[in-house]
């Protein structure tokens, strides 16, 4: 199984078992040697990171802090519908269970 799909998955398990910091680290894993690309993957799972900082923010208390974050999710959720990847349906799949997890918690 190769690197990106490992990530996705553990991103995902970790959001089912709301471990929001070990979430952000998965997908940083992934993020962080490509950040300077500007392709619609990397945008996208930067978006994604930023979705699982603000609920680690909201875990901890701190909402202000957290709804500004859950705003650079929306900035970057946008690129889902422009990216060009074989794991596009694990991405649409995260979105969807970011944007219930988000429903939950607030």
């Amino acid at each position: 199984m190769k690197m990106t799909q490992i990530k996705i998955d553990e991103f995902a398990k970790c959001l089912r078992e709301e471990r929001f910091y070990d979430a952000h680290e998965a997908l940083e894993a992934l993020w962080f040697p490509r950040r300077s690309e500007k392709s619609a993957e990397v945008m996208l799972i930067k978006g994604l990171i930023n979705a699982a900082v603000s609920f680690e923010l909201i875990k901890r208390g701190r909402i202000p802090q957290s709804k500004k974050v859950w705003q650079n999710y929306l900035k970057y959720r946008q690129f889902l519908f422009k990216i060009d990847s074989p794991y596009l349906n694990d991405y649409y799949q995260l979105s969807r269970d970011v944007e219930l997890l988000a429903q939950k918690l607030n």
